[in-house]
């Protein structure tokens, strides 16, 4: 029996594999893009004359949009499929990246105008990007890799942080500022070319056979999700029944909180991060960029192991709940690290606590995993939008508490336990609020 499987498995296609790599690394550019800003931020402010609230500020704009926006952009994901509408994301965003190197041709107001305008679009466009991620995901894998690969795509964040932080930090140390926007900017446009070279459904991928397309639907993969519209309308699109289904379901809220709280730590890394190693702790802008790469260098692992794990779990238990639960609860308690850089002098213990934090944070980081298994399937691209905007209303509120934190203090401690007591509410959320975790079965408009 088992040379018959061995014979099933070498006959099997691994496109799938080629799939979730592709998210990996737009996940990777979509997150240099996001940061750009942190690492320009403190030659930015020193420029432009900006104080910790009008940064706080700046650093929202991005999520304003990209909140207000998901939605929609799920909307049109489950309208027209993921891989056109992911092309035009990635490029449009991507233009609105480069232009944020421009804000040097205006001063005072304009300045900061033109800067919060820019990344509000930058938000604006990148909205239908981690929906798209999760039912892309729903689509080409079976439930038992589903943590793996969602993890996978996930860590994209970290691994932009290890690649592009020193890179962007070279650049703003030696050509200034503007060009970390410039180059990002060249960069995300050229993948979203190979994008559309690159991205199928399942059904249309010219080098998918029927061995792997067969395993993949046999383990629970919603292999019509992605269909061969190239662009055109499916024939219905989710209604506000679905969404008001949505957001009455205990199980859908208890993680949509804790995804809030999980991205409170993101934010914290993605936007005040550099500002803290520079500000608080006396590195340069390059060393800053260098040394973010070891907590960041550790979230990736931490991320990848979680989705092992989890997987792991679901394959000797057959519970889904313990598989997603285990790795999100101890990973957040793991996060709590944070804190402790307030009770220590030494850089290398900051950064010692920092990547502790931050591995924790990448180990519990399965909230996408978690859409995956329970998006309807009549409405995968809204059920992720909703997941993003409840999780991305921390992209808005963390960095203006933050910002409100050090104006009224002039230190990082008490922003350093509101990033930690964040991470202890996600755990009790997916411990005393989710509950079973189970495909969601909507009623019939």
């Amino acid at each position: 029996m088992s040379a018959i499987v061995t014979a099933a498995e070498l006959r099997r296609s691994r496109v799938r594999l080629f799939i979730v790599t592709m998210l990996f690394l737009v996940t990777t550019v979509n997150y240099a893009d996001r940061a750009t800003l942190s690492i320009a931020g403190p030659a930015l402010s020193k420029e432009l004359h900006l104080d910790p609230v009008a940064m706080g500020y700046v650093f929202s704009a991005f999520g304003w949009s990209y909140v207000l926006a998901q939605v929609p952009g799920g909307w049109l994901l489950d309208r027209f499929g993921s891989r056109w509408v992911y092309a035009c994301s990635i490029v449009i965003w991507s233009i609105f990246t480069m232009m944020q190197g421009w804000i040097g041709f205006f001063s005072g107001a304009a300045a900061v105008t033109a800067l919060f305008a820019l990344r509000f679009l930058v938000g604006l466009a990148e909205a239908p990007s981690f929906p798209a991620n999760a039912r892309i995901v729903a689509a080409w894998f079976p439930s038992n890799e589903r943590g793996t690969a969602s993890a996978f795509f996930n860590s994209g964040q970290y691994f932009a942080t290890v690649i592009f932080a020193p890179l962007m930090g070279w650049i703003a140390h030696q050509f200034g500022w503007r060009h970390v926007f410039t180059v990002m900017g060249a960069l995300g446009i050229i993948m979203g070319l190979i994008w559309i070279k690159t991205m199928y459904g399942p059904k249309d991928h010219p080098d998918v056979n029927e061995a792997e397309l067969d395993y993949i639907k046999q383990g629970g993969a919603l292999i019509d999700m992605e269909g061969a519209r190239d662009g055109k309308a499916s024939a219905g699109g989710p209604t506000w029944s679905h969404i008001g289904q949505l957001l009455s379901n205990r199980m859908m809220l208890g993680v949509y909180i804790g995804q809030y709280c999980i991205n409170t730590l993101t934010y914290f890394f993605l936007t005040w991060f550099p500002v803290y190693l520079v500000k608080e702790r006396g590195l340069s802008i390059l060393q800053a960029g260098f040394v973010a790469t070891l907590p960041a260098l550790c979230g990736f692992i931490g991320g990848v192991l979680g989705g092992f794990i989890s997987d792991a779990i679901l394959r000797k238990t057959g519970s889904l709940t313990l598989a997603r639960k285990i790795p999100i609860v101890g990973g957040m308690l793991l996060s709590m690290a944070i804190i402790g850089c307030n009770y220590v002098d030494r850089q290398a213990l900051v950064v010692g606590l920092m990547a502790l934090a931050f591995f924790g944070k990448g180990i519990g980081a399965l909230g996408w995993a978690v859409v995956s298994d329970t998006s309807p399937k009549e409405a995968g691209g809204v059920s992720g939008g909703l997941f993003n905007t409840f999780g991305n209303l921390s992209s808005i509120t963390t960095p203006i508490v933050i910002g409100y934190i050090l104006s009224a203090t002039g230190s990082f401690n008490g922003a350093l336990v509101f990033v930690g007591l964040n991470a202890l509410v996600a755990a009790f959320a997916y411990l005393f609020i989710v509950g079973r975790i189970q495909r969601v079965e909507l009623r019939a408009s």
